[in-house]
This record gives structure tokens, C-alpha cells and sequence, in this order.
């Protein structure tokens, strides 16, 4: 008959439990700051957003009715409208910035360390110079009469005659597209260049004496190595194109004919100029749930590729 041997259980002395809760509290100390940041900025925040969305919340009106705020949304052709151009934004932006940052990294990542930094502030220049000022000089390139754009297009033969950029519903939705993506490639070209040099140099070395070829180490080699940093851009930059914010207010307002209003704006719009909180709020959740959603489908994409 053999006996069955059972680990010896690890005794804590008095002194080590001591230790080790004055430890809990310096590190709850620590954290308080933030913590109490957190919860009063965006936890408290989100709650209200969700309480006042079931109430009629104006200047003059505080009262509940129950989902009708959520009912008049679906009803609103504007918020339609606004859906859709911001779901035109995120599916345009959110590939085109991380194929042409994964593109720049690529190009500049091998060169020398003075012309790698030199390029690297360049793109990320419009990241740090805030976004009024960016925009400020895309009015003034999209400008109807002596915007640079047009006096350019002009001297090629391209126009004919100036085109008001900003003011036409045809070209208004894409020239916000442009300038959202000028603003950001900066951060995902700097992350990139980062990864791709701590790919692991040996395993390209081996694949290219095998006989492989540039694309086949890219995406055999490179492309595995740089998923997590590739998932942190699409999140980061689906959840900045959803917030496009600062360029439609400062350039269009929504116009012309709601052809750039987003959801967005159009939140701003309802809760700080009509005082209508309650149906701000509603959207509000509506697009945080949105958002939710495409940033699951990114993390469930990228694990699918991860295998």
C-alpha cells in the first residue's frame, strides 16, 4: 500500500502578512490619483450619459420618457446621414493609414539612424502641432478662391476653374478624409518603424538563404511579429476616426447639405446648441457601442490571423 504524498502548505508568519499588506497599501496609495481620476471622469461620466438618455433633459425639462430618445434616432434621417458618412470615415481611414504607415516604416526603418529620426518627425509633426493649426492650413490650401489647390491644379491644366472644395457636397466628405489622414499616420509610422526593428534578424537571414523572397519574409516573418503593434493602430485609429470632431467643426460645420456631418458633430450639435441632452446622451451610447463593436471584430480578426 502506498501512501500519497501532499506538498507541505507554505506558512506565513505574521511578519510576512504585514509586510505584505503595507505593500497593498503603498501600491492603493499609488494608484488613488488615478483611480479617483477614472472613476470621476469616465466612469461617473458614462453613467449619467446612460441615466439621462431615458429622460427628455433640456434648460427648461427633466423627465423620463423611457426609450423615446432612441426611438426619434433611428426615425432622424440626419443621424442617418451622419452614420453613414462616419462609417465612410473609419472604413477609408482606418486601412489607409495603417497600409501607408506600415509602407513608410518599411522604407525608412533600415536607413541610418539620423535619417530614420528625420522622417519620423516629419510624418509625426502634424501629430504634435494640434489639430486648429493643422486645420487652419488645410482651409487655406482648400480655399474656393486662392487656395494653394486650386492655383496648383490650375497651372496643370487639371481644373479649368476653381472649385470650392469645402462648399461642395461632392468633393466636402473626401477632403476631411484627406486631412484625418495627414493627422494620422504620425503615431503608427513611429510604432511601426519600432516593431519592425525588433524583428528577430535571424530569422530573415535564414529565410532569405532558403531562397525567400522579399514578400514571403514580409509575410511569414514580419507581418506575425508586428500583429499586436498592427491591432493597437486599428483600434487606436478606428476609435479616432469615429470621434472626428475638431475638423468638421472648425472647417464645415456639418455641410454643406449634412455631406461631412458625423456622429460626432452631430452630438455636439443636439446637447451644447439645441440643449438637448438627453438625445445627445442617447447617440452618445449609440456610438460607444459601435465603436465596441468594430474594436471586438478587430480583436477577433487579428487572433483568427494569429491562429
Amino acid at each position: 500500500m502506498t501512501t500519497r504524498a501532499f506538498p507541505a502548505r507554505r506558512v506565513v508568519s505574521p511578519a510576512m502578512r504585514a509586510a505584505r499588506r503595507r505593500e497593498n497599501i503603498a501600491a492603493y496609495l499609488f494608484m488613488a490619483p488615478s483611480l479617483v481620476f477614472f472613476l470621476g471622469f469616465v466612469i461617473f461620466p458614462m453613467g449619467m450619459c446612460l441615466v439621462t438618455s431615458f429622460f427628455n433633459y433640456t434648460m427648461t425639462d427633466f423627465s423620463w420618457i423611457g426609450l423615446a430618445n432612441y426611438v426619434e434616432m433611428f426615425q432622424d434621417a440626419i443621424f442617418g446621414k451622419a452614420l453613414v458618412n462616419t462609417i465612410v470615415i473609419v472604413l477609408v481611414s482606418v486601412p489607409v493609414t495603417c497600409m501607408f504607415s506600415l509602407w513608410v516604416a518599411s522604407l525608412i526603418y533600415k536607413m541610418r539612424d539620423r535619417h530614420t529620426s528625420f522622417f519620423r518627425c516629419v510624418f509625426y509633426l502634424p501629430v504634435v502641432t494640434g489639430s486648429v493649426a493643422v486645420t487652419v492650413v488645410w482651409k487655406w490650401i482648400f480655399n474656393n478662391y486662392y487656395g494653394v489647390l486650386n492655383y496648383v491644379f490650375k497651372n496643370l491644366g487639371l481644373i479649368t476653374r476653381n472649385i470650392n472644395w469645402l462648399g461642395n457636397p461632392d468633393y466636402a466628405l473626401a477632403c476631411i478624409i484627406t486631412i484625418l489622414l495627414t493627422t494620422s499616420v504620425g503615431q503608427p509610422i513611429v510604432l511601426y518603424v519600432s516593431a519592425l526593428s525588433n524583428v528577430d534578424h535571424s530569422l530573415i537571414e535564414a529565410a532569405s538563404v532558403d531562397g525567400a523572397t522579399n514578400m514571403q519574409v514580409f509575410w511569414k516573418i514580419k507581418w506575425p511579429q508586428v500583429m499586436p503593434t498592427t491591432l493597437y493602430i486599428l483600434v487606436i485609429t478606428t476609435i479616432n476616426s469615429f470621434q472626428c470632431f475638431a475638423l468638421i467643426q472648425l472647417l464645415t460645420s456639418g455641410g454643406p447639405n449634412n455631406s461631412t456631418q458625423t456622429i460626432m458633430y452631430y452630438i455636439y450639435y443636439n446637447a451644447f446648441k439645441l440643449s438637448r441632452y438627453g438625445y445627445g446622451s442617447a447617440m452618445g451610447i449609440i456610438l460607444a457601442i459601435i465603436i465596441a463593436v468594430f474594436s471586438a471584430i478587430q480583436f477577433r480578426l487579428a487572433k483568427t490571423d494569429n491562429g
